[in-house]
């Protein structure tokens, strides 16, 4: 049963990747417009050049999908921003995106999950007031300005609020990255977006969390436990909390797609070199190779990580799996 419905998972994931794939191919040879003009925007190119791409995308559009499916993430055509291969364009800043992403998705679900387990197992208590205020006041704030007002309380400096932080980039210009001195400072440059994230969904989740939580307080199988005698925080720890965690768990990994979303405007902002930040600037060219390869990128990791939250969940509660 368990091998049938990992196979089942594992094949409606790739049936997702392929219909990505279909979508991501054809999204892009619908935009309006001389395809010639969006590819050559800003660049120099001769007669020979310009007749060889026309060749190219001319080509009968069975020929052209056999030779996108091999490599999906380049048209076969450079990035007109950059003129530089796609792939390469996009390697450089899939690290920076990686860090941000990772350490705010930790800290959030962390932070957020321990305020909704004590907020929700002591519910109407001054604590559940006013972290519910606090959480909910987060949650109804877009990340952009959220960025922006600490870029302005805690970097630029207002009032009492000194500015203690760099206001954008991730390392002081002649420092070596790997040196002591260059990896605190680019701790201290990822502080003010990584707050922003963090303080954006850690809301969510501990919402979400006390939620759970405070509707699994009512259960039977609680009563019983502390009729056994167990302790009121062993209740909480053993039976009421891994029961309430999974619409938690689950809300993590399915908004992944929300925070990369999110990091594009928090990257922006903070001018973080991530794959924010170059989705912002190949929209605004546009640069239609780069756009198409960074759309291919969002959604694959969308889709993994939706795999990977119902491979978790079945994990962690097996009825999930019948």
């Amino acid at each position: 049963m368990r091998l049938r419905w990992l196979a089942g998972k594992a094949l409606a994931a790739l049936l997702t990747l392929a219909f990505v794939l279909v979508f991501n191919f054809f999204l892009f040879r619908m935009l309006p417009g001389d395809p010639i003009s969006l590819y050559t925007r800003g660049r120099n190119m001769d007669q020979d050049q310009l007749r060889e791409l026309r060749a190219r995308l001319n080509k009968p559009i069975q020929e052209q999908f056999f030779s996108y499916l091999k490599n999906p993430f380049s048209s076969g055509v450079d990035s007109t921003q950059f003129s530089r291969p796609v792939w390469d364009v996009i390697g450089d800043s899939v690290w920076p995106t990686v860090v941000l992403l990772g350490t705010s998705t930790v800290l959030a679900t962390v932070i957020g999950i321990a305020i909704g387990i004590r907020a929700g197992w002591a519910r109407d208590s001054a604590f559940d007031r006013g972290s519910t205020a606090v959480t909910l006041t987060l949650y109804a704030m877009p990340e952009f300005w959220l960025g922006m007002m600490l870029l302005i309380l805690f970097s630029t400096g207002i009032g009492i609020f000194p500015g203690l932080f760099p206001s954008g980039g991730t390392l002081t210009p002649g420092l070596d990255q790997w040196s002591l001195d260059g990896i605190r400072d680019q701790l201290w440059h990822l502080c003010l977006p990584a707050a922003t994230l963090t303080l954006g969904y850690l809301a969510e989740y501990s919402l979400v969390m006390r939620s759970s939580l405070v509707d699994e307080r009512g259960q039977d199988y609680l009563t019983t436990a502390r009729a056994k005698g167990l302790m009121d925080r062993m209740v909480r720890r053993r039976h009421a909390v891994p029961n309430a965690l999974l619409p938690t768990i689950t809300l993590v990994f399915l908004n992944i797609g929300f925070v990369v979303s999110g990091a594009i405007t928090v990257e922006t902002v903070f001018s973080w070199p991530g794959l924010g930040l170059l989705s912002y600037e190949a929209i605004r060219g546009p640069d239609v190779p780069l756009l198409q390869a960074i759309f291919l990128m969002f959604s694959i990791a969308v889709v993994i990580a939706n795999a990977i939250a119902d491979v978790v969940v079945a994990a962690v509660d097996p009825r999930v799996r019948t």
